[in-house]
């Protein structure tokens, strides 16, 4: 046991060694405004009907290793036609993986505009794939003409677009996104993880595109703990990246909640998410209102900026709200926090804390 430290210093990647986990703090009894969750729990009634509909699930047996029952109701949910193929994921995180696994051999880079969601770049790393970002302009608008250019130069093999951004919570100028989406020399994946939220739906595209993938998740919709996502495109794309997709990925009670949720609940879902547009144009209104410069947003968050972030974020934290500190994430972000929305109660607390740590600045 003392050459432990050797033997892990000899054996294990160095970029590996180099890197720090991804770290989640336990939250406590803490208001989560910091993980873009749907803040709503189900009705006691829906419980007990999605209960009973995994009273004969069979956890002793391997899930169905295509979906295939989860799959149909996504289709029914999203109005997909039967043409375009449906791959699973644990998650969107794990759908990310196997398209770099598949596409990516370590000569041509990933690339995304930045800022923007941080797993594009770890899942790179970690797949020893190059990453290349491209800044947006100062207002986080799409910089095409900045990105078609990037493009040229380095011949990307795979382009992630989120939309709505993470974590700026805008859409791209359509126009500017079918230039970017017709110059790229690789496959494009419009990352929809806030469609629930969102003014446009870009599952229309895929047959305009032949090197347009879309992907999705449940977790912005209410079903976080489910950690169930799917990539959407055309079946031959999807045949080459299941390949290197982990049998049985998603487990058994994972597709028989989703599938319920996507049939029985699909009412509820579809409420809180209206519930939660309505509470993010309040919050909006709210902050506007503070004299704080506040990002447009068709997610279920927003970005604020303010003075001294890092410390106007440990005051909410002191007092029992978790909001997101980004003013270190990137240059751009160096003013910005970022809330996601939340119950009336909880965007009501959240505002008296920020009262609170904004008065402490003066």
């Amino acid at each position: 046991m003392t050459d432990l430290r050797g033997w892990i210093e000899r054996t294990v990647r160095t970029d590996v060694q180099a890197r720090t986990a991804y770290a989640v703090a336990d939250p406590g009894t803490a208001i989560r405004l910091n993980q873009m969750e749907n803040p709503f729990g189900w009705p006691a009634d829906l419980w007990r009907a999605c209960m009973e509909s995994l009273s004969g699930a069979e956890i002793n047996r391997y899930p169905d290793a295509a979906g295939r029952e989860l799959i149909a109701a996504i289709r029914a949910h999203d109005d997909l036609d039967d043409a375009w193929g449906v791959m699973l994921g644990n998650g969107s995180d794990e759908i990310i993986q196997p398209l770099i696994q598949a596409i990516c051999d370590g000569a041509r880079p990933v690339m995304a505009p930045a800022p923007s969601f941080v797993m594009f770049e770890v899942i790179a790393g970690q797949c020893r794939v190059p990453y290349v970002g491209v800044d947006l302009n100062r207002d986080f608008s799409l910089d095409a003409d900045g990105l078609i250019a990037a493009m040229q130069r380095h011949n990307p093999a795979l382009l992630f677009l989120a939309q709505p951004n993470n974590p700026t919570g805008n859409l791209y100028d359509e126009a500017d996104l079918r230039r970017v989406i017709e110059a790229c020399p690789g496959l494009v994946i419009i990352d929809e993880a806030y469609g629930p939220f969102s003014s446009r739906n870009h599952q229309s595209w895929l047959g305009q595109y032949p090197n347009l993938l879309v992907m999705r998740t449940f977790s912005k919709m209410g079903l976080a703990g489910l950690r169930c996502g799917y990539l959407v495109g055309d079946v031959a794309w999807i045949e080459q990246i299941n390949k290197v997709r982990l049998p049985y990925n998603l487990g058994v009670l994972n597709q028989a909640v989703a599938r319920f949720a996507l049939t029985e609940g699909r009412a509820v879902l579809a409420q809180q998410s209206a519930a939660l547009r309505v509470g993010r144009d309040q919050l909006f209104d709210a902050l506007s209102a503070r004299g704080l410069r506040v990002h447009p947003s068709e997610a279920n968050f927003m970005l604020l900026e303010v003075d001294q972030p890092s410390a106007v974020n440990a005051s909410i934290a002191a007092q029992g709200v978790l909001i997101k500190d980004l003013s270190k994430a990137h240059p751009m972000l160096a003013r910005c926090l970022r809330v996601s929305i939340g119950t009336d109660a909880e965007n009501a607390a959240f505002l008296a804390a920020l009262d609170v740590a904004l008065k402490a600045q003066r």
